[in-house]
């Protein structure tokens, strides 16, 4: 009974060696093996027992097999020449690369962190105390994370030069950014997100952001004016873009169909006319006109006294000779004061251009 126990725990303590033995850049479990099947083999033969006379009994003690001399010895175990030859010259991956081996052949795919693959001392992880943060080997850190070691710019290329037979060239009349703007006027932005968490997915990829600008819409003065008022704050007047930024919806495929859904509302909406919108005054507008204004009846009654005064009936293209009547430059200019005053608002800067426009206007020397 005890030589069965014995035998049976010499084959667990073989198989445990077999398994904590083993470093990361050799492959000595051949031999572990070779000596658990000895062992194996020396267990499975009966034990010699030999029955003495006197009517007493002894029987031959058996010897360990981890004792030098003992049956199933790691001596009388011998590897084969291959394997030893292979533990003895065995190396690591990493130190048997070389630097101008293609790298996408080590990382073809994306894949977690190989330390033996990848010729670096990598360190990461929280650091013991007065000591470096733990380097590449075993370390779970390096393993989480996402890596981008299959995107060098050599795989790019190679990634590149596989798809340029599905492509086509680009067009020869769009050089330039204006022309691009021109014939495709509609911008829409997505981002992706790659990250190292518990999801693949992220929120904010479902957001979708669509400019356009309103020149390019074709717009009279009535649908542009309208269409300003309906989208408040989202119209930049100095870009002259329209932006409208849909995440209502849980996919970005129908955040971006709501936005072309809500761009197509706006502009049909902005060229109705409704019937009460012929009721509207001055007062009522959203920004200050120039056209059909009473500063442009003013200015219209204020040149036919000037003509009047002279006696003459000249036409509009003949009023210029009259050094007291002003010039069209000093009514654009005038138009353009008068503008930007009421819209804008009065500073300093807007009240001193009017009062030069005014003088040039009514011909008055500068004092």
């Amino acid at each position: 009974m005890a030589a069965s126990m014995l035998r049976r725990a010499d084959r667990a303590s073989c198989r445990l060696l077999t398994l904590r033995l083993s470093p990361p850049h050799a492959d000595i479990s051949l031999p572990l093996r070779l000596l658990a099947r000895g062992l194996a083999a020396s267990s499975s033969s009966p034990s010699s027992s030999s029955t003495g006379g006197g009517g007493g009994g002894s029987s031959s003690k058996r010897k360990s097999p981890f004792r030098k001399g003992g049956e199933g010895s790691y001596k009388g175990v011998r590897q084969p020449e291959k394997w030893r030859l292979r533990i003895e010259n065995s190396t690591l991956r990493s130190e048997r690369m070389k630097p101008d081996q293609d790298w996408s052949n080590v990382y073809a795919t994306a894949a977690s962190f190989k330390p033996a693959a990848v010729p670096l001392p990598l360190r990461m992880g929280y650091p013991l105390r007065n000591a470096a943060p733990p380097d590449k080997w075993g370390n779970l850190e390096l393993i989480k994370v996402a890596n981008f070691l299959h995107l060098t710019p050599p795989a790019i290329e190679k990634h590149c030069a596989a798809l340029k037979e599905f492509c086509t060239e680009w067009p020869a009349g769009l050089d330039s950014d204006e022309k691009c703007e021109e014939y495709f006027p509609l911008e829409v932005q997505s981002t992706d997100y790659v990250s190292a968490g518990p999801s693949l997915r992220n929120a904010n990829a479902r957001i979708v952001n669509l400019s356009v600008r309103l020149s390019s819409l074709k717009l009279d003065d009535h649908a542009r004016r309208k269409l300003v008022k309906l989208v408040g704050d989202r119209y930049d007047k100095a870009t002259d873009v329209l932006a409208i930024r849909t995440e209502r919806c849980p996919v970005r495929k129908q955040n971006h169909d709501y936005a072309m859904y809500l761009l197509t509302i706006l502009y049909y909406e902005s060229c109705k006319v409704e019937p009460w919108e012929a009721e509207k005054t001055d007062a009522d507008q959203e920004e200050y006109v120039w056209e059909k204004s009473p500063s442009e009846r003013n200015l219209a009654e204020l040149l036919s006294r000037i003509r009047q005064s002279r006696g003459k009936a000249e036409e509009e293209e003949e009023a210029p000779s009259d050094p007291r009547l002003p010039m069209p430059n000093d009514v654009e200019s005038y138009r353009k004061t008068v503008t930007e005053l009421k819209n804008l608002g009065d500073t300093e800067d807007r009240i001193a251009a009017y009062k030069d426009s005014v003088k040039r206007l009514l011909r008055l020397r500068a004092q």
